[in-house]
């Protein structure tokens, strides 16, 4: 992806955040999540990458961060691990035209329950640009579960076996055999040592291992060429599905927060609908005045869900609803026209009959009441999930724009799932 077209997604991100309207309440609720939105776009802005190094507890994520960036900056522990939280250390590298590095080491994934596992995996991809999975032999299950939750969730992930100094090259080049095929993955297996300790024999003929230079070039070289290539990509495509998460979680929480109230819309909605179907003997009239009910509930609904219905988006999304709903109780729609039609035949026939006719009205007006509650209850769900897909499609309509014009995006999005508003609908 060129920097022009970076640029552009940065545009775009930064005036869907300044158009978002957070209530108080939605600011305090989302209050992390919004925070974590807003370090993600100033980092876009910046062009500033975040490389999170993740595995097990004591595989050397510390050390090979501390080799990466060519000083001890953070502290190590070979038999118990030392890390307990997410810390960041600026790398003073560079990509692309300028484009600064950070490197970010993780608490070890086998401290911790296989729930919990699950969620610092996804957390730790959510809050990197692209992840470097360490382990220091055969992978165990726990490293393959977690390496699985980051390939399904979209992120580029980096194998790289530490050690590399302990294996012969036979055995390097059988474990990553092996590695490859329990991960079902054709990326490379990167082989470093990042604390490597070599035998030294001393002057009195005893052997000492002694600490020697550390061995990163294959993974260096790798992260040169995929961040010349690629770099531009990866700080867009997290900015981009962390927008898209954010806007997720705020619709579904506006979702449950007023689903009861949408519910008492609806009904209120119905039942003028019903009346008005009910009372009215004129076919036409019928039919008009549920359409007129139907576009009040629609911007009602936007107003509750807080939707912006304005201009000719506006429009757009109103026919699209329209459209929609039209689909949906197009069968209703036609059992309305059709009872309207039989009402209005027999008031017509009620002055020869001698209101004989009129006796059948009732119950067919009673029809088009329940028919019009039904109707409207269907029209107000579909109306409701439009205009809550319509509120989610800047940061995810980006992302399949995106996605359909490069192709190795659509490669690391290939198990991304939109958001869809189902659960919780009125």
């Amino acid at each position: 992806m060129d920097k022009q077209r970076s640029a552009t997604i940065t545009r775009a991100l930064i005036q869907w955040r300044e158009g978002l309207q957070l209530s108080r309440r939605e600011q305090s609720v989302l209050g992390p999540e919004l925070q974590g939105l807003d370090r993600q776009l100033q980092r876009l802005q910046e062009r500033q990458l975040r490389v999170a190094v993740f595995g097990r507890v004591g595989v050397g994520k510390s050390s090979l961060i501390n080799a990466l960036i060519g000083d001890e900056a953070l502290a190590t522990d070979v038999a118990h691990g030392s890390t307990r939280r997410q810390q960041a250390v600026p790398w003073n590298r560079t990509w692309g035209d300028g484009g600064l590095l950070q490197l970010v080491d993780t608490p070890g994934i086998d401290e911790i329950a296989a729930p919990a596992r699950e969620r610092l995996a996804r957390r730790v991809a959510t809050g990197s640009d692209l992840v470097v999975m360490v382990i220091d032999g055969d992978i165990s299950a726990p490293e393959l579960a977690a390496f699985r939750t980051l390939q399904d969730s979209g992120k580029p992930t980096l194998l790289v076996a530490n050690r590399a100094d302990t294996y012969s090259q036979a055995e390097r080049h059988q474990l990553t055999d092996t590695i490859q095929a329990r991960c079902g993955s054709d990326e490379p297996l990167l082989w470093v040592a990042a604390a490597p300790r070599r035998p030294v024999v001393l002057a009195d003929g005893r052997v000492r291992r002694q600490a020697a230079a550390a061995e990163l070039g294959a993974l260096e070289q790798h992260l040169d060429q995929l961040l010349e290539a690629h770099g531009e990509l990866l700080l867009a495509l997290n900015s981009l599905r962390a927008a898209d998460h954010f806007s997720a979680q705020l619709l579904a929480w506006r979702l449950g927060q007023r689903q009861q109230a949408a519910q008492a819309l609806i009904g209120r909605c119905a039942s003028i609908k019903a009346a008005g179907l009910a009372a009215n003997p004129l076919m036409l009239l019928d039919l008009a005045g549920s359409a007129a009910v139907d576009s009040t509930l629609i911007v009602q609904l936007a107003q509750l869900y807080g939707v912006r219905l304005r201009g000719p988006s506006a429009r757009r999304l109103l026919q699209r609803v329209g459209r929609q709903s039209l689909v949906i109780g197009g069968v209703q729609w036609g059992l309305q026209g059709a009872l309207s039609l039989i009402k209005q035949l027999l008031l017509m026939a009620a002055p020869f009959s001698g209101g004989l006719s009129l006796a059948p009205a009732a119950p067919v007006a009673l029809a088009q009441a329940a028919l019009a509650v039904h109707g409207t209850r269907i029209t107000g769900r579909e109306a409701a999930r439009q205009l809550l897909l319509s509120a989610h499609r800047g940061p995810a309509s980006l992302l399949r724009r995106l996605q359909r014009a490069d192709p190795q995006a659509q490669r690391w999005l290939a198990h991304h799932q939109s958001w869809s508003p189902e659960v919780g609908l009125p």
